[in-house]
């Protein structure tokens, strides 16, 4: 294939990248756009692959084989898995990264030193150190959203620790720097591999302070990491696409990190470094509350009398796969003349969108799903909110409570709706590791039990079958 036609197909591809990210804005347009971000790869690995350079098709057809291996079984999850199933895309990428600057490097020191030159190197430098730290971050990010027992749940701190992470990123810079001035020095190769074991044991380490009320912001960064590991692999294979690629990828995680860290009211760094997700401590000589719960019979009848109810998915909708139940409690209430609406947070669930994904899946309107900001002015005329495992993103103590870790952040004002039904699996606190003070408001209702069940529950109640 003539240089010309690859690049022409490479401009095609860039364009169908760019389509497809602007289309995945719309829910009416996202399959398009995923059709589109798909033909961009399939385009630009087969202009790739019939370059004159490319000699042996065996291990093309190899690598081929084995992207499909691991990337079918991937594909059939539940959207349930999907955060960690993102992070282990994530993984993937980046460790292809690092392991394509890595043979780069060692393939150009035996060429000599004209072929190591300042730029290559530093473009070399920039993808080993982006990609294994995507790599493991990734690997243990996907572990703390499937609860690995290996993996600690709640934030790792210890005494130091971030001068300690801050002091071993800038060993690894200086390790890049010295390569960068002596590429084929004798200990240029113990310094190549002393920068990828510390950017290996990074990605660790920047993840483990990280709880699991901070996921959804380190997934996009992750992504902003895995883009930028793409643009420094594309400048040392000298190709467009991945620079481009890799650009739209980590610019649209990055934007999207911004966006979650303003839907928490924290800074960047704050989220990175500041270990949310601990567990507070209880208050010497404070009061618990207590938990007051209903029945499904009585939930039932108050619902059918509201005006309107606004639902309020959150992660125990996701465990429980609740979400088609969800469905037929819309539906029953629907029926009755009731305005039904969702109220979804940015940060509901494991990953940005999670709560969209799930109830698009449920064949939910999308007109009927409504963003915090939206919602809000409504709450205090909603006569029932529904909250349906959401924890942290319905908690007042992020208004009112200036000692809690979630003070300041947006919340969905659940707490200003006539009658509030809550349910939950437990009475353990969320994933922020804080009780919420909306479970203790007189006017909220627990409704305790898996969320599948409970709303299975209400809709047989309405249906008049609980007696059958």
């Amino acid at each position: 294939m003539s240089p010309s036609f690859v690049e022409l197909f490479y401009l095609v591809a860039t364009a169908l990248f760019v389509f497809s990210l602007h289309w995945m804005n719309d829910p009416k347009t996202a399959r398009r756009g995923v059709i589109a971000g798909a033909s961009a790869m399939a385009i630009g690995m087969a202009a790739t692959w019939f370059q004159p350079f490319v000699q042996n098709h065996g291990w093309m057809v190899l690598a081929v084989l084995a992207g499909i291996a691991v990337g079918w079984p991937l594909s059939r999850v539940s959207l349930t898995a999907a955060p960690q199933r993102t992070a282990l895309s994530h993984a993937f990428g980046g460790l292809a990264a690092g392991l394509v600057g890595t043979a780069k490097y060692f393939a150009w020191l035996g060429d000599g030193p004209e072929a190591l030159t300042t730029f290559r190197m530093i473009a070399i430098i920039a993808e080993v150190i982006l990609g294994f730290i995507t790599f493991t971050g990734s690997l243990f990010a996907a572990g703390k959203l499937q609860e690995l027992n290996w993996v600690p749940q709640r934030p790792v701190t210890y005494f130091g620790q971030n001068i300690f992470n801050g002091l071993l990123l800038l060993a690894a810079i200086g390790m890049g720097a010295m390569l960068v001035n002596d590429p084929t020095s004798e200990i240029a190769p113990l310094l190549f591999g002393g920068v990828v074991v510390i950017a290996l044991l990074f990605g660790i380490l920047l993840i483990i302070p990280i709880g699991g009320a901070d996921m959804p912001t380190v997934i996009a960064i992750l992504n902003s990491y895995a883009g930028l590991a793409a643009v420094a692999m594309g400048f040392v294979l000298e190709n467009k696409l991945l620079i481009t690629a890799g650009a739209l990828d980590g610019a649209s995680g990055l934007i999207l990190s911004i966006i979650m860290c303003r839907a928490m009211n924290r800074s960047y760094m704050n989220v990175l470094f500041g270990a949310f997700g601990s567990v507070a401590p209880p208050q010497e000589g404070g009061e618990q509350g207590e938990y007051r719960a209903d029945t499904i019979e009585s939930a039932s009848q108050i619902m059918e009398q509201a005006n309107q109810v606004v639902i309020i998915p959150g992660y125990g909708m996701a465990v429980a796969q609740a979400q088609h139940k969800v469905r037929e409690l819309y539906d029953q209430l629907m029926k009755r003349g009731i305005d039904v609406k969702f109220a979804i947070h940015p940060v509901a669930g494991r990953m940005p969108g999670h709560m969209n994904v799930l109830l698009a899946e449920a064949d939910i309107p999308y007109t009927s799903l409504l963003e915090m900001d939206e919602i809000n002015g409504e709450m205090p005329q909603c006569d029932v909110a529904l909250v349906v495992g959401a924890n942290d993103v319905v908690n007042p103590a992020a208004r009112s409570d200036e000692s809690s870790p979630i003070y300041g952040m947006p919340i969905i004002d659940a707490d200003k709706a006539r009658t509030i039904f809550a349910i939950k699996r437990s009475k353990n606190p969320g994933f922020a590791g804080i009780d919420n003070g909306l479970y203790f408001n007189e006017k909220t209702w627990m409704l305790f039990g898996d969320a599948k069940v409970v709303i299975g529950n209400l809709v047989k109640e309405l249906t008049g079958e609980s007696g059958l």
